[in-house]
């Protein structure tokens, strides 16, 4: 049994209201006690998946031209970063735990994304060349 189920049109699903989340739950959430950049660093990042969304080529993509690997890829990046983040930047309390969460969401969904749906079909291929 394959434990590894998130495929293309779930992760496609999740993208814009985590996006969104990323903007909204800092205000929501009084992030910024150890350091302002607590607050913005998750609606900078929340900002940059809305548009990594919107040009990449998933079923909710609107100008699909990323291909779903690398928006994967990114996701992984980010977080790694939400890992570190909290030591590198002075994070503490709310703060840092809201990165912590915000990293074992993000790394649990990629390293549950199915592999097939990763891989660049010729027809990919094709239409970005």
């Amino acid at each position: 049994m394959n434990v590894r189920f998130v495929t293309k049109d779930i992760h496609a699903l999740l993208d814009y209201p985590v996006a969104f989340a990323l903007m909204i739950a800092p205000f929501l959430l009084g992030l910024g006690a150890s350091t302002p950049v607590a607050k913005w660093l998750s609606v900078g990042v929340g900002v940059a998946a809305l548009i990594l969304t919107i040009f990449t080529n998933h079923r909710l993509g609107l100008v699909r031209i990323l291909p779903y690997w690398f928006h994967v890829l990114v996701d992984g990046l980010v977080g790694v970063m939400f890992v570190v983040a909290p030591f590198a930047l002075g994070f503490t309390g709310l703060d840092a735990w809201f990165y912590w969460a915000n990293a074992a969401a993000v790394l649990t969904v990629v390293s549950l994304s199915k592999p097939s749906s990763l891989s660049t079909t010729r027809t990919e291929l094709a239409a970005s060349a």
